[in-house]
């Protein structure tokens, strides 16, 4: 979709094929605004291409441990990673959303931003039902599906559809290894 965006406004939205784009033409005022400006034309927009296929294979993880409750260790902390699947479902949305109200213009910024939402999703819906971390491979599944019910709201806010949120790891980190290999020698 090409989104025109003027005045940190995207203003409006064009699907695939051609568009032929049309403004008034007066002469006479034309050329009074091009003497005023000299000979630039202060009417201009960006546009912005956005594509909207499924965008699949998307990475997240944790740059920081996370640090959770445990009934057996007191306390544990975790690395996660995993992939999601997600799709531009509204265009001129996600363009006011993202370049116009955050300024985020790279795909870098656009992923690191929505990285930092999965994170805070799904750290808390590891603190509301993590007992153990012994039990955390078992469900991963659980853990992904309530994680991506919780994400759904966000990412509609920004005019994106998240298809799949995948957790592929939750690794103890060197300490909290540690931690497990003292207590299972006990």
């Amino acid at each position: 979709a090409a989104v025109f965006f003027r005045d940190g406004k995207a203003l409006d939205a064009f699907g695939p094929g051609r568009h032929t784009i049309t403004t008034a033409n007066i002469p006479l005022l034309a050329n009074l605004v091009r003497r005023i400006f000299s000979g630039n034309n202060p009417f201009t927009a960006e546009v912005y291409f956005v594509n909207t296929r499924d965008l699949i294979d998307q990475r997240w993880g944790t740059p920081e441990p996370v640090t959770l409750r445990d009934e057996v260790l007191r306390m544990v902390r975790v690395r996660a990673h995993g992939t999601y699947n997600m799709q531009v479902s509204e265009p001129q949305l996600f363009v006011n959303q993202v370049v116009g109200a955050r300024g985020y213009y790279t795909t870098k910024d656009i992923t690191d931003y929505l990285r930092s939402i999965i994170i805070n999703r799904l750290t808390d819906v590891l603190g509301e039902n993590v007992k153990s971390i012994l039990d955390l491979p078992a469900m991963f599944e659980e853990f992904s599906a309530a994680a991506r019910i919780k994400l759904r709201d966000d990412f509609a806010a920004l005019g994106l559809s998240l298809k799949q949120l995948y957790i592929l790891s939750v690794s103890p980190t060197e300490e909290t290894s540690a931690a497990i290999d003292e207590a299972a020698s006990m």
